[in-house]
């Protein structure tokens, strides 16, 4: 049987309630489908949380007690929970050391919102929803209005119907990355 692509990679993607269910749930089966290991982390550890369409998802870990040292990237759903959790000091300290350790920042829709108050996105190349278009222009980000889009380490969609593109290029840069 061949190896898959990601069976030594490890991410965290956060979960709060409100999040928009299928941003959360197509990376985290597609990463598991590429034989990743993924920690779904909240403000709760084994809570269950509810998606904005009703979807309900339990948290494995508290996010509190993650540590980016463990991870080989971070993908942020979005929804109205990127709202909530980007007020945390803990959540943008987590992303800002995913950034500085040019590991992966993954951001969809309103999961830009994340970055943005992590002060991560000056100078990189992003897309997002377009209802946070501006937030990430004033973030000093450059906007593009495409389905994904790749800058180094920081991956980027603008919805739901970008899930394909999005995925595929987690995928595709953390395939080509040796874990460390």
């Amino acid at each position: 049987m061949p190896t898959l692509p990601l069976s030594t990679h490890r991410f965290l993607i956060f979960v709060d309630d409100v999040y928009e269910d299928l941003e959360l749930w197509y990376p985290k089966l597609r990463l598991i489908e590429a034989g990743a290991h993924v920690t779904v982390a909240g403000p709760q550890a084994d809570k269950v949380y509810a998606g904005k369409n009703g979807y309900p998802c339990r948290s494995d870990a508290a996010i509190n007690l993650m540590e980016s040292s463990d991870f080989h990237g971070v993908v942020i759903p979005g929804g109205f929970m990127p709202d909530k959790l980007r007020r945390d000091e803990y959540v943008k300290r987590l992303v800002r050391e995913f950034a500085e350790s040019n590991k992966l920042v993954a951001a969809i829709c309103h999961g830009g919102w994340i970055p943005i108050s992590a002060g991560v996105y000056r100078g990189v190349r992003v897309t997002g929803s377009l209802g946070i278009k501006d937030d990430l222009i004033n973030a000093g980000a450059h906007w593009l209005d495409a389905p994904v889009v790749v800058d180094r380490h920081f991956i980027s969609s603008r919805k739901p119907d970008d899930l394909p593109d999005f995925c595929r290029a987690i995928v595709d840069l953390m395939s080509a990355k040796k874990p460390t």
